[in-house]
């Protein structure tokens, strides 16, 4: 599923936590020093068998005609791919679950990645991928890249910059298909120009330096450029073809473009030319489970020069509640999954029947820094809440009334530590200050920094009073769904009654939560926050100033300002413009020292603002992994910037047996 045209980046949301108490207490009590061990519990290696240069059954299509021999399904130069462990064998299926057509994350996360570039295994840097080689020119305005020669799509035709010229040109910047370009693809307020150099090269030329293009360019929000096959689209497209509409008409499509959208989607069209490792050979509406099989002509090999991958086959059972994903996972029935299963409360039940399951659970280590965010809205409609809201102290003051360890041991299984929305230790912006600060449980400076913001007086409840003279009362938006951040919330509102502010929470749905916070309707909210670990603070800066989409939890009249170069929104104070005109200087500077040096000064601004109101540290989760998969590793970064798990290279896992 593609991301939002709309949203240049979309929250990159963790699963929603889901309850398994009652599935846990019905399998017993656990013991808190083995379950909480991701350690897997033994791992005999098979036996090696020769594996030949593809898959056996590949190998006899091309002996019966009806494939290309592989040096002529393979470009020039492979991208070779090294094993985690060693050199893998053919054949087997991955079996995993999916919610269904909502659920279609999952598949852009497991197999669904094959950006121009791409991030290495460990989320530290940008490699090359379908692009072979890249180059910047010293001004940072232009970025030409060399596709590798030979390369095809599933079809068998060629992929050549035609492709990403066709993906560019007339469909990202084609407005009645994506109505707002990615801000990727913008310098200063136009949008970069493709040109193309030869068959395999082309360029991208910005008006001003793009430092950050390369990293965006690894993200899913770079993927239209390598999903758009120009020779299968065209016939859709009514540029191409003036009886684009007369299509439409047939299908009972409004427009040619409902009907290119339709054709466009990989998760509902089989018959989309695609770059994966894996086709789909069904759809949601045909069956109770999807399957996927090995796409002949995929571009990577392992260190032997064999075709990957490994794995014959993905199916995605069906299924509608999480609940029965662990079921299926402790009965045997999933090899490797994370999506929908790995929160916390589902751990102990997991660990405890992974000898029954024959499965190990794997380390993954959040990018996301914040279990539960508190956002008051700095830019709210309510002269009087602004004004409160805006009191440093006042925010200060709330912070040190929350009893961050207790909800912890409650709500989080013991995991995690008092934090606030900040860099993870793990990420080069690492700052212990802007983690720490005001995390300590002291309802005595709570106090004080409630006095101090000037609103001592209270009422015959015992409730503080603000500026005119009423109960300061307010509400925190938050879904249901989400049950640790309504249990997170209600310790809090208890905590808080007792240095005198009325906290309710207010329950909504999914979709009332974005339209309040849309609308700049909202009192507060209970977010986790994105762009904590490794790299991600530098690329997801929403939570440091008002700069992205999560930004308008807590400003988001000063977020379209940013967004509209003043044209819409409401201006902001002198330090949070500055953190907006450090962070364009970021982007048009090509020396890493000094995009390093503005982006830690932006932090600094943004400790000493003190936006939102942090609760503990996400802790690491884990995956399902069945013992006889290999290749996996014992631990990666989870994040939909990285995409987990398919930046790890499903392509060389295994089955031993």
């Amino acid at each position: 599923m593609r991301p939002s045209p709309a949203s240049p980046y979309r929250s990159s949301r963790r699963d929603l936590l889901r309850s398994g108490v009652a599935l846990a207490a019905a399998m017993g009590p656990v013991s808190a020093c083995s379950w909480l061990s991701t350690a897997p519990e033994g791992s005999k290696e098979p036996p090696r068998v020769a594996k030949g240069k593809e898959a056996p059954a590949l190998a006899e299509r091309v002996k019966q005609g009806k494939l290309p021999a592989l040096e002529k399904r393979l470009p020039a130069r492979p991208m070779v791919l090294e094993p985690v462990d060693r050199v893998g064998i053919y054949g087997g299926t991955w079996d995993t679950t999916i919610l269904g057509p909502s659920d279609t994350a999952w598949l852009d996360r497991t197999v669904g990645y094959e950006n121009l570039v791409r991030w290495d295994t460990k989320f530290e840097k940008v490699i090359p991928n379908v692009a072979e080689r890249y180059s910047v020119a010293d001004d940072g305005r232009t970025f030409v890249f060399h596709l590798r020669a030979g390369l095809k799509w599933s079809d068998g035709t060629a992929f050549t910059a035609a492709d990403v010229a066709f993906a560019y040109d007339d469909y990202l910047l084609n407005k009645q298909l994506f109505p707002e370009l990615r801000t990727l693809y913008v310098s200063g307020d136009k949008a970069a120009r493709l040109e193309v150099l030869d068959e395999h090269s082309f360029q991208f030329v910005f008006s001003e330096p793009q430092s950050l293009f390369l990293y965006n360019l690894a993200t899913p929000y770079a993927a239209e450029l390598t999903m758009t096959p120009r020779r299968y689209l065209e016939q859709f497209h009514a540029k191409y073809n003036d009886k684009a509409a007369q299509l439409a008409a047939q299908k009972r499509m409004s427009d040619w473009s409902q009907l290119f959208l339709a054709q466009h989607d990989a998760w509902t069209n089989p018959a989309l030319p695609r770059l994966h490792a894996w086709l789909p050979t069904n759809t949601f509406d045909e069956d109770n489970r999807l399957v996927l099989e090995r796409n002949p002509y995929y571009f990577k090999v392992d260190p032997d020069g064999s075709q990957l991958p490994y794995i014959d086959s993905v199916v995605y059972a069906v299924v509608g509640d999480p609940q029965v994903m662990i079921l299926k996972a402790t009965n045997g029935e999933i090899d490797m999954q994370d999506r929908n299963i790995n929160d916390l409360e589902n751990k102990p039940v997991l660990a405890r029947e992974r000898e029954k399951g024959d499965y190990r659970l794997s380390e993954e280590v959040p990018t996301n820094s914040n279990t539960l965010v508190i956002s008051l809205n700095l830019t709210h409609r309510d002269p009087v809440r602004r004004e409160i809201f805006q009191n440093r102290d006042f925010r200060v003051g709330l912070s040190y009334a929350i009893n961050r360890q207790e909800i912890i041991n409650a709500a989080y299984q013991r995991q995690g530590e008092p934090y606030q929305a900040a860099p993870r230790p793990d990420s080069p912006y690492y700052d212990e200050e802007l983690a720490k600060q005001y995390t300590e449980f002291d309802l005595t400076r709570a106090n004080e920094h409630l006095d101090r913001a000037g609103y001592r007086e209270r009422d015959d409840d015992g409730f503080r009073r603000g500026p005119d003279g009423e109960r300061i009362s307010f509400a925190v938006d938050v879904r249901p769904e989400v049950k640790v951040q309504v249990s997170g919330l209600d310790m809090i509102r208890a905590t808080w009654r007792q240095v005198g502010i009325d906290m309710r929470l207010n329950s909504v749905s999914r979709a009332l939560f974005e339209e309040r916070r849309l609308a700049n309707q909202h009192d507060a909210t209970v977010w986790d926050s994105e762009g904590g670990g490794l790299l991600e603070p530098i690329l997801r800066t929403d939570w440091y100033f008002p700069s992205g989409v999560e930004s308008i939890n807590y400003a988001p009249l000063w977020l379209r300002w940013y967004q509209t170069q003043g044209g819409s929104g409401e201006e902001p104070p002198a330090p949070v413009r500055e953190q907006m005109e450090l962070y364009d200087d970021l982007k048009a500077t090509n020396d890493q020292t000094r995009r390093d040096e503005m982006m830690k000064r932006i932090l600094q601004i943004s400790k000493e603002y003190f936006y939102h109101i942090g609760t503990s540290l996400i802790a690491p989760t884990f995956a399902v992994v069945k013992n006889t998969l290999r290749n996996v590793p014992e631990s990666m970064p989870s994040s939909f910037i990285f995409s987990t798990p398919v930046s790890v290279n499903p392509q060389q896992w295994y089955f031993s047996e």
